[in-house]
């Protein structure tokens, strides 16, 4: 029998419909549009200035404190505004301009990193490498990956989980990374190992990927520390807490980080960036993104430069088919519908998915016939029902008292309502009402 995390679950239709599309490199960009929030925490404050001339790798946005991080140049050229622009939040932020210089011939030379197994550096020179390069978590939370790994005295971390679990329906980017990067995916692993001094270190991968767990364990053989865990396929196994239990079986406490129970946690794109940061001093300035959907041409895997307009990404699938209906920015689970295809790739930009008039629309919500359907299936145990009621009711301090911080927005609680009641919408809404007027008190 198959590892999973026992408390609820979906599953709903995979369409990894390209699964089996190699990962192929966008254009360079005319033009890109550098957000300075790309992670959680503090934006990036911005040391360049219009008209300055920039190369690739060099750092824009410098971290704004600890919870933050540095903003890298995908490209060489030249800073043509600081704007506002809206990004993939639906929200006007703070933007860094740059017109690429197409007679500079480091934009488009191909870059070959060959594996690079032996590692050189200490604890001390990894993690500030880490920092100094901007990576942030590319599984979608964007948290600076640097704040995971500053370990105190007193934190008794002794397994590193790695996270290729892409539980998001239509997503491949990650699975494809394991496919075509196994070997420095492992030696990324070594490194943080080598980093934290820790002896175990666990791939987690859902068993509908069967040849990305058969690569993974090729190549952890040469390294017995590292061990891969294929899993039971059930949504939402890629979230933190539901990979620790289903691989470790231990229980982050309520309101707790996966620290607190020993581990780490890192999802496979964060590590082959701190591959090549670490092995080739190379910042986080691209990363790949699946452009999908049922009824695109020629849905594909992409390594794309943070910053491109996300409709270079749609134009180079074949156009907006007829009838699409939403643009979306992410997986159907957890991604969010953006207003229109101006918008650029972000470091949380893990696909892009057009969805057709016929799929995206909603069915009329009607009453709760108090099934209990969106009990049984939340993972975090909690009355999706009773949180939907209390946020239309404007009851926060009630929803705050339920738990309501606690949902990890997973989505299934909507998934499988046969009333249509836009449970995940309404309790996001009470989250952050509740974020509000915790931050008050303080």
């Amino acid at each position: 029998m198959l590892k999973t995390f026992p408390k609820g679950g979906i599953h709903p239709a995979e369409n990894k419909i390209t699964s089996s599309k190699e990962i192929k490199r966008m254009p360079i960009p005319k033009v890109v549009y550098v957000p300075i929030a790309q992670h959680i925490g503090i934006p990036s404050e911005i040391i360049v200035d219009r008209k300055d001339k920039v190369e690739i790798g060099q750092v824009v946005a410098k971290s704004g404190g600890f919870v933050s991080s540095n903003i890298h140049s995908p490209v060489a050229g030249t800073v043509t505004k600081l704007d506002m622009i809206v990004d993939t939040s639906g929200y006007k932020k703070q933007c860094i301009v740059i017109r690429t210089d197409q007679k500079n011939e480091s934009n488009f030379e191909e870059p070959d990193f060959p594996l690079k197994k032996e590692i050189t550096m200490d604890q001390k020179d990894i993690l500030q490498r880490i920092t100094d390069s901007g990576i942030v978590g590319l599984g979608g939370a964007t948290f600076p990956s640097h704040v995971k790994l500053d370990l105190k005295n007193d934190n008794h971390v002794d397994r590193l989980i790695i996270n290729g679990v892409e539980c998001e329906p239509y997503l491949t980017a990650d699975h494809r990374l394991m496919l075509e990067k196994a070997d420095e995916i492992i030696v990324g692993i070594q490194i943080l190992m080598h980093a934290l001094h820790i002896q175990e270190a666990v791939i987690g991968i859902e068993n509908n990927k069967k040849d990305a767990v058969e690569a993974l364990k090729k190549a952890t053989q040469v390294d017995k520390r590292i061990k891969v865990a294929a899993l039971q396929v059930k949504y939402p196994q890629g979230s933190e807490k539901q990979l620790i239990k289903a691989i470790l079986k231990r229980e982050v406490p309520k309101g707790g980080l996966p620290m607190d129970v020993g581990v780490i946690v890192h999802n496979v794109g964060t590590i082959f960036a701190i591959y090549q940061a670490v092995q080739y001093d190379r910042p986080l300035i691209e990363r790949v993104v699946t452009v999908t959907g049922k009824k695109i041409e020629n849905a594909s895997n992409f390594w794309v430069k943070i910053g491109t307009p996300i409709k270079d990404l749609v134009e180079e699938v074949g156009g907006l088919p007829e009838g699409t209906r939403k643009i979306v920015n992410g997986g159907p689970m957890m991604g969010k519908a953006i207003k229109n295809t101006d918008v650029p790739v972000t470091k949380g930009t893990s696909g892009i998915l057009i969805i057709s008039e016929d799929e995206a629309s909603r069915q009329e919500a009607k009453n709760c016939i108090r099934c209990g359907q969106c009990v049984f299936v939340c993972p975090m145990g909690l009355e999706p029902h009773l949180l939907m009621n209390l946020s239309e009711k404007g009851l926060y301090e009630r929803a705050a008292s339920e738990d309501v911080m606690t949902c990890i927005e997973c989505g299934s609680c909507s998934y499988v309502c046969p009333s249509h009641r836009p449970l995940l919408d309404y309790i996001r809404f009470g989250k952050s009402i509740v974020k509000k007027l915790n931050t008050s008190k303080n």
